[in-house]
């Protein structure tokens, strides 16, 4: 009974419980939580080491990013349907990209090159958009367009093929689509 009520305890704060909202509908990372809940990345990660102290939430390495997932176990059983929320949920993904984007765009230019991946591919995305689908480019077309986003067009030109956003064969370079 005491650990029922120790969970009880835990559970009666709202911001954990946005998010195990959160994580109801996806396994998640601080900085995708914190964006979505308007908080600080550190108030994030205090709630989640209080979860994961309490075996409600499970942590595991993805490359740069401790990602969280419920314990689905825990939260199978009906006395938690009532943590689950009905009301229409902004599309999260979209409001990260677009925190991204304006943290590393000024003016429509790129101040710098995101050193997470994540990041890295959101912003190179954006660029891509500049570029026609199914048209070929020459190297001077293509450091021509990225020259309007970052002085720097050959980092950028190599971090889109790295990413699989551009390919390149000879001197010739498309969108992968």
């Amino acid at each position: 009974m005491k650990q029922k009520l120790a969970l009880l305890k835990l559970l009666a704060d709202e911001t954990r419980l946005n998010i195990l909202n959160i994580l109801l509908r996806e396994d998640s990372y601080v900085e995708k939580i914190a964006c979505d809940l308007s908080l600080t990345p550190a108030t994030i990660c205090y709630h989640l080491k209080k979860l994961e102290a309490a075996g409600v939430v499970n942590c595991s390495r993805s490359q740069f990013y401790m990602i969280y997932s419920l314990n689905r176990e825990l939260f199978d059983k009906p006395l938690f349907e009532w943590i689950k929320k009905e009301e229409p949920v902004l599309d999260s993904e979209e409001k990260y990209r677009k925190e991204v984007l304006s943290h590393f765009f000024k003016y429509g230019r790129l101040v710098q090159l995101p050193t997470q991946r994540k990041k890295r591919e959101i912003v190179l995305g954006e660029i891509a958009k500049a570029f026609e689908p199914e048209r070929q480019y020459d190297e001077a077309e293509v450091n021509e367009i990225i020259h309007r986003f970052h002085e720097d067009h050959c980092t950028v030109r190599r971090e889109m093929i790295a990413c699989g956003i551009m390919a390149r064969e000879k001197e010739t370079y498309w969108l992968v689509t």
